[in-house]
């Protein structure tokens, strides 16, 4: 006779369910609604089925908006990913100074974003802001709030202060997780600094700059209130990524269904992109445990 299974443990799991329910899934279903429906307000509405889709995806600001956030992102994984392995191989491995290093790195990480953007916000202006009244002394015509190219630096600069500890912070683990029979085997060999790392650092680093990749790509896509506070999209629609674009549409101007359909469009491709870098994390760990 089998052993009837124990379902107690449900009990602990059904808060977490809800929580998710409540905070993730009701409002999902809310935002698929309003994609599929018209409304002239007084809490009215009308079947619009698939017209909201139909118009953002022939919508030129949808994909000036796509093309904006696409290449803001590709910036910010092109310079954080390579400056924070750097950061890492340079950190020290023992002793006082490594946890004084690793107590630095992680000051950014705990900076709200807000104040994260209201500090660039007030450094980089000319009149009172260290950043942009130092560039004028020097002669230097920066103004981010009037040129495009100086609003597209702020914004990326900001962000690689802000989040190059994290990239920095996980390639450093993988660093440690090194065994030293590596490092000796190599020393034996007489091979040198760039050999120890391409052979022995950086394919153990693999998995870790994955989650750094994955991490950092989501969250610059995903980019809201620190180019917000900073430039508020501009000049003009210059730093107007997907998101403030979206906030735009649904608050500013209330266009419900256009706005619920654009969101639900943005989740989908974060999401199909995020499954192609979970995919790519699973087989390497496949290939590295046969």
């Amino acid at each position: 006779m089998d052993k009837p299974t124990n379902q107690k443990a449900w009990f602990l799991v059904l808060p977490v369910l809800l929580l998710v329910a409540f905070s993730a899934v009701i409002p999902l279903m809310t935002v698929v609604n309003y994609s599929v429906q018209d409304t002239f307000g007084n809490n009215q509405f009308f079947w619009a089925g698939l017209e909201w889709f139909d118009e953002m995806v022939h919508s030129d600001r949808l994909w000036n908006a796509l093309g904006r956030q696409a290449l803001f992102s590709t910036i910010i994984l092109l310079i954080e990913v390579p400056l924070g392995i750097f950061i890492a191989l340079n950190m020290p491995k023992k002793g006082v100074w490594a946890s004084v290093c690793l107590v630095l790195m992680s000051l950014p990480l705990l900076i709200p974003w807000n104040v994260v953007g209201t500090i660039w916000q007030i450094f980089g202006r000319v009149d009172i802001g260290l950043l942009g009244h130092s560039l004028a002394a020097i002669g230097i015509d920066y103004n981010y709030t009037n040129d495009v190219l100086d609003a597209w630096v702020t914004v990326i600069v900001m962000d690689v202060w802000h989040w190059t500890s994290l990239v920095a912070l996980l390639a450093y683990a993988g660093l440690r997780s090194i065994p030293d029979a590596y490092y000796q085997a190599a020393k034996i060999d007489q091979a040198g600094r760039w050999s120890v790392f391409r052979y022995i650092e950086l394919p153990k680093m693999q998995g870790v700059l994955l989650i750094a990749i994955l991490l950092r790509f989501m969250d610059s896509f995903m980019i809201y209130t620190e180019p917000f506070v900073v430039t508020g999209g501009g000049p003009g629609n210059a730093t107007t990524f997907l998101s403030i674009d979206l906030v735009k549409m649904a608050i500013g101007q209330f266009d419900l269904g256009p706005a619920a359909a654009f969101s639900l469009m943005y989740f989908v491709v974060i999401l199909l992109i995020s499954w192609v870098f979970y995919t790519v994390m699973t087989n390497l760990d496949r290939e590295d445990g046969q």
